[in-house]
């Protein structure tokens, strides 16, 4: 009788969470042996070709030396990508529908807070200031998404479809209906100064660590918003204070930082022109990414076929 190897779950949650995925994955797979990968002994580690993971401390899967894929269950791998201890695993990274969909209503709501001033108003109630503000309509406001992959592209037809000028930049050519794109660096300048609000969702790459620098972010439309619901590494926090304190950058909506938790004395946390959000755009819905996890398993195990994997020059 052939022993199926144990699935290792490899992650820096905590305890309490970890075992709400492990019962999740779990159910979804009666017929394989899931564990946290600190109850594998040495043998047991040998055996493993496949992990779950959830950003792991890339160390650990040097210990499961014929390891053949890691599935994460989130859609962000860089942390594996960019370590330099060296892997010779393929990687997969969640794509789910529902995560999509999560995040194009998380853009909708904070572009919607940013069109229609509630930053502005929030400030106004502050000093009993009653002052309406001038109503600028979906139409005449353009907003421009940086990265078109699962997320962007979801998010960028939602804003369409409430009747914005949307406008999207991606590292690649990408042609989608009622969407103006653009790719290479002149076509990032050209989104960059017609944007009215600015919404990266980029993946966190070499090529895309401080895209948004001093010289891209002047770049900007005099007066732009900004929203991150990427990576925190994407944008120069000194540029973007810069920008903000001079005037060239009226708001920002930051969902992701360099440093999470974002530590308490940090500038942003009072900044007037910031509004701080601490990771939940798009949270992952552990039902639907087991569901999506537990296929691509059974697909491997019966048929052995991987999903698509990451391409690990791209970073993603």
């Amino acid at each position: 009788m052939i022993t199926t190897p144990t699935i290792p779950f490899v992650s820096t949650m905590n305890e309490s969470d970890e075992n709400v995925w492990l019962q999740a994955l779990s159910k979804l797979m009666p017929d394989e042996t899931i564990l946290p990968l600190r109850m594998l002994n040495d043998q047991a580690r040998q055996l493993v070709d496949i992990a779950i993971v959830a950003n792991p401390d890339p160390e650990e899967l040097q210990t499961l030396p014929n390891l053949v894929w890691v599935h994460s269950v989130w859609a962000g791998v860089e942390k594996i990508l960019q370590s330099p201890v060296t892997h010779n695993f393929s990687i997969v990274r969640l794509v789910d529908p529902k995560l999509s969909q999560t995040m194009a209503e998380a853009v909708l709501a904070w572009t919607l807070y940013l069109h229609r001033d509630m930053p502005e108003y929030a400030a106004q109630q502050a000093k009993a200031v009653w002052q309406p503000l001038p109503y600028i309509s979906a139409s005449e406001r353009t907003v421009g998404v940086l990265g078109l992959g699962e997320l962007g592209k979801e998010a960028a037809l939602l804003l369409a479809k409430l009747g914005f000028n949307v406008i999207a930049w991606s590292r690649s050519q990408k042609t989608i209906d009622q969407i103006e794109t653009f790719s290479t660096s002149e076509g990032l300048d050209r989104v960059l100064g017609r944007s009215d609000i600015l919404i990266c969702l980029l993946p966190h790459t070499p090529a895309t660590e401080n895209l948004l620098s001093f010289e891209n972010l002047s770049k900007l439309k005099p007066g732009a918003k900004l929203i991150n619901f990427a990576r925190g590494r994407i944008i120069d926090d000194e540029a973007l204070l810069y920008d903000l304190n001079r005037g060239h950058i009226q708001h920002a909506v930051l969902d992701v930082f360099a440093y999470e938790p974002l530590p308490v004395s940090h500038t942003f946390w009072t900044h007037p022109k910031v509004t701080v959000l601490p990771h939940i755009s798009a949270p992952t819905t552990v039902q639907s990414a087991s569901e999506i996890v537990a296929q691509n398993v059974r697909n491997y195990r019966h048929l052995r076929v991987l999903p698509d994997t990451v391409n690990t020059q791209l970073g993603y």
